[in-house]
């Protein structure tokens, strides 16, 4: 069977806090620990209201402090906004604490606005230019030190901790196979290119010590409940929270509402719908047909799902519905 993990955001909710987006983080990393997924990953993303997990490594730990075996990672940290000797330590440091359980899944985009990318780097150019060269540099740290080796990461060296590589177009896919790193394509958000650039990855992986063979996931969006009636009403709170954004006004994820029209142009629903074109969103029946119908026409070797649902308990109820695909 396909294993399935999980992406999550840590929405934080209107009328909610921060705060209350981690605790519900976490609350859901153990639902998830009990219902069988393989991984819980949470995303960096800055100067965004409506997303938590800004501080991904200090997030990781919160969730990996409160459970024992699920494997939480980052999905991703945008390496250009960080010297990669800061994310060896960091990730280090989880290993550490957490040893066998934690995941490095590496991107390449800043994960916010322009202007706010400029903030985190301090005016420096954008390293975006020297991802290759980074994510090697990465690896390097991870290795165990020789003798009068200059810098080192501590904690970090000689700690195996698993890298990936993410990203939604073409780039990443290639340059994964060409290092022999595990892939994951973000179709949850951007479904163009994901079958190209799969077979890219195939086609070209390169094999190495740690992954002998090609091993590729994709996240897709999924929002399950009794009906689906339901499901599509819940879905409707991230259809907003992506339209506000893409009209450059994003905010805390909004409640639910029974029907999308009215709230946007026409224009604006192709879009929407373009982006969330791989969503699984219905029953328990419509959910198991569209995840294998998915499984079969990707052959991902791991299926990511997330589900931004303003309810939390409706959340929880959610990714039990997804689990029991897999019975």
């Amino acid at each position: 069977m396909v294993p399935f993990s999980i992406l999550d955001l840590s929405p934080i909710v209107q009328g909610g806090t921060a705060g209350e987006a981690l605790q519900h983080s976490l609350d859901l990393a153990r639902h998830a620990e009990r219902l069988g997924y393989r991984r819980y990953w949470l995303a960096e993303h800055h100067n965004m209201p409506g997303i938590a997990s800004a501080a991904t490594a200090v997030a990781i730990g919160h969730v990996a402090a409160g459970t024992k075996t699920i494997r939480v990672g980052s999905g991703g940290v945008m390496l250009p906004n960080h010297a990669p000797l800061v994310i060896a330590e960091q990730f280090g440091t989880l290993e550490a604490l957490f040893p066998g359980r934690i995941d490095l899944g590496l991107g390449r985009a800043p994960g916010t606005d322009q202007l706010t990318a400029r903030a985190l780097r301090r005016g420096q150019a954008n390293s975006a230019d020297t991802f290759p060269q980074d994510v090697q540099e990465l690896q390097a740290y991870f290795r165990a030190a020789v003798p009068g080796q200059p810098v080192q990461a501590v904690p970090g060296a000689g700690l195996a901790v698993p890298i990936w590589l993410l990203g939604s177009s073409l780039f990443s896919g290639q340059l994964a196979a060409a290092l022999g790193l595990p892939f994951a394509f973000a179709s949850h958000f951007a479904p163009d290119h994901l079958d190209e650039a799969l077979e890219l990855y195939r086609e070209k992986f390169r094999p190495s010590e740690s992954w002998p063979q090609p091993h590729a996931m994709a996240a897709i969006g999924v929002f399950a409940a009794n009906t689906d009636a339901e499901a599509a009403r819940l879905f409707t709170s991230i259809q907003q929270s992506f339209l506000k954004l893409r009209r450059g006004t994003p905010g805390p994820l909004p409640p639910p509402v029974d029907t999308m029209d009215g709230l946007w142009s026409p224009m604006e629903q192709a879009m929407v719908g373009h982006a969330f074109s791989e969503a699984v969103v219905g029953s328990p029946a419509t959910v198991k047909a569209g995840i294998e119908s998915f499984l079969r026409r990707t052959g991902v070797d791991e299926l990511m799902v997330t589900a931004a649902i303003f309810d939390h308990a409706a959340r929880l109820r959610s990714y039990e519905l997804v689990a029991q695909v897999r019975e």
